[in-house]
């Protein structure tokens, strides 16, 4: 238990850290929040009841509130250190909640332009990174793969980046949220399970040369 509690607090203090070095008025702000709410709340209170009252509902909702800015801040800066890395979108997706299935890298070109496939209730959604005049054509092209495999399932394309019709990297959570929902769960693995098929079929591993290996020693040799 207590190995627990230090490793949260661990946690915590690293991700204050690092959003500190983002927004160096990190405190000023979690405790202005919480000073607010503790006054808008414990005032009332007060005045209506005593304040004993007051400090026992107006104390957790401070603390509520100072939580709540910190893990806002905590976000943005955690996206900011990834953004415009190659495969960030991918990454946030994969850290989101919901059920969205991801394959990093489906498509990418020498300019390290990104399309990741992700599938969810929606359907297929083809997530790109780069320029816009760059990442159209790849999307074209991701699309009409996926529509020849899938002609029956709604494809959705989402391009991030920063330039306008876009989505930045911290919006990239609400736009996938506000795509309809087509598919139920047992459909949403079912397309997942097709499309590696077909994706595996397609792009099939290279076989070795040589007589096949018969040891753990003879793979590492073949591969050094």
């Amino acid at each position: 238990m207590f190995a627990k509690i230090r490793s949260t607090l661990s946690s915590i203090g690293q991700n204050w850290a690092m959003t500190q070095r983002r927004y160096p008025t990190l405190p000023l702000e979690v405790g202005g929040f919480f000073l607010l709410a503790v006054v808008v709340v414990g005032a009332p209170v007060t005045y209506f009841l005593n304040w004993p009252s007051a400090l026992l509902v107006a104390l957790p909702l401070g603390l509520l509130a100072g939580t709540f800015w910190f893990s806002r801040r905590a976000m943005r800066a955690a996206y900011g250190q990834v953004e415009g890395q190659p495969g960030a979108a991918a990454a946030v997706i994969g850290s989101l909640r919901g059920g969205w299935l991801v394959t990093p890298g489906v498509a990418v070109n020498k300019n390290q332009d990104i399309v990741s496939r992700v599938v969810g209730k929606p359907g297929v959604i083809l997530v790109s990174e780069g320029p816009s005049t760059r990442v159209v054509h790849l999307l074209a092209n991701e699309r009409k793969k996926t529509a020849r495999w899938l002609p029956d399932i709604p494809i959705y394309e989402i391009q991030v980046g920063n330039e306008p019709g876009q989505v930045t990297l911290l919006k990239l959570q609400r736009a996938l949220t506000r795509l309809p929902r087509n598919l139920r769960g047992g459909e949403v693995t079912e397309v997942r399970r097709r499309l590696d098929a077909v994706s595996q079929h397609a792009n099939p591993l290279p076989i070795p040369k040589g007589p096949m290996p018969t040891s753990a020693r003879q793979v590492r040799r073949q591969r050094s």
